[in-house]
């Protein structure tokens, strides 16, 4: 069982930033992904960022230069530094871990990040 909290969510204006952390507990095998995803209202989930237990990155288009998704494998917390906010990117803001060996993948609730123009 894998527990998922994310922290960091808020309001600000656009142009602003903002770091969310998602903090993972629970029997996570070493080889795993971890990964950022978003739903505003009204529209479907979308993927955001992942980032592997390797390092390896990969971010949607539409926040490509803006986010950045970075790890602590030591404390199992990822992070998504969001920069030059703008007010479409407001949405809740999940995480999720898929674990290769156990082939499981466990969400966290999400938080709030609402961006004002």
């Amino acid at each position: 069982q894998v527990q998922l909290v994310e922290s960091g969510g808020g309001l600000v204006q656009a142009g602003e930033s903002l770091r969310l952390s998602c903090a993972a507990s629970g029997s996570i095998s070493p080889i795993n992904d971890m990964n950022w995803y978003r739903q505003a209202p009204g529209k479907k989930r979308e993927w955001v960022a992942t980032i592997s237990s390797g390092g390896s990155t990969n971010y949607a288009d539409f926040v490509k230069g803006r986010f950045t998704i970075s790890r602590d494998n030591g404390k199992n917390i990822v992070y998504l530094q969001m920069n030059s906010l703008k007010p479409e990117d407001t949405a809740v803001y999940s995480c999720n871990v898929f674990d290769h060996l156990l082939n499981s993948r466990s969400w966290g609730q999400g938080t709030q990040v609402t961006v004002s123009s």
